[in-house]
Formats: C-alpha cells, structure tokens, sequence
C-alpha cells in the first residue's frame, strides 16, 4: 500500500519531484510515456541545481511542450510505501502545482509519446494510487469540481 501525505511546507532539500496539474482551456492535460499504454500527471525528478519551480517549469515543457503558461504552487506532498506490518519506507517527498497553459509546441522532445487533452480523468493510471489523490488534493484546496465518468 502506498501513503499519501500533505504538508504546507517542507524544507526545500526534501523537495525531490515537482507534480503539475494541468489545464489547457478549461480541460485537462496528461501525459503518455512511449514505454507504457496509461496516463499520467506532468512531473518529475529534480536536477541538481534546479530550484523546485525551475523543476516545474522544466518538467511541464519536456512532458507537455507548454510554452505559455502561468505555474501556482499548491502545497507539499509525500510518497512512502506502507507494509502489512506497520512499518513505512521514508516519505519522498515533492511540490504539488497547477497549471494553466495558453500554449504548446507543435512536436514533443522527450520520452513522452503525447498528451491527452480531456474533459474528464482518465481511468488508465500510470499511478494509480498516487495521481488521482494529488488531484483531490488540488480539488479540496482549491474548491475545484473534477468531471467523472
């Protein structure tokens, strides 16, 4: 079992993903990796170097190819896995964005085969017991409504 956990803040140094909810027109936007046949939501790890920000920027371009878009923190996020024992692996922790992208490119440059633009979530996680959480997440904090099927 994995956990989920939410904080307001985090000491940046534990901050190792950058996760981007993200919309284009009202809709939302997912990505597919050329490897696997599920969605996802924009993300990933952090470079050394990188400010958690720049690691949103960058991993929304490369998985999207937004070129315009306006980028709003929304809170921290851990992962840990959870045994049947009670013990937990440490939490890895990230930032949780959103986005909301006026522009993309024509041609993706990355891993990622295409993007899903929807109306609705989709029902093929590449996470499953991670992405729709954070999306809950965003959707309590932000008073959001998701459409479902």
């Amino acid at each position: 079992m994995i956990k989920v956990r939410f904080y307001e803040k985090a000491d940046d140094s534990r901050l190792k993903f950058a996760v981007i909810i993200t919309k284009h027109d009202g809709k939302w936007v997912f990505c597919k990796h050329r490897e696997r046949e599920t969605y996802e939501v924009p993300g990933g790890h952090r470079e050394a170097g990188e400010t958690v920000d720049e690691t949103a920027r960058r991993e929304l371009y490369e998985e999207t190819g937004a070129t315009d878009f306006d980028l709003f923190p929304v809170c921290v996020y851990s992962v840990a896995a959870a045994y049947d024992n009670g013990k937990e692996e440490e939490e890895t922790m990230g930032m949780l964005y959103t986005a909301e992208v006026r522009e993309f490119e024509t041609e993706l440059h990355s891993e990622i085969e295409k993007i899903l633009i929807t109306e609705e979530l989709p029902q093929d996680w590449t996470y499953p017991e991670i992405q729709p959480r954070l999306i809950r997440e965003m959707q309590r904090r932000e008073n959001l409504e998701i459409p479902s099927k």
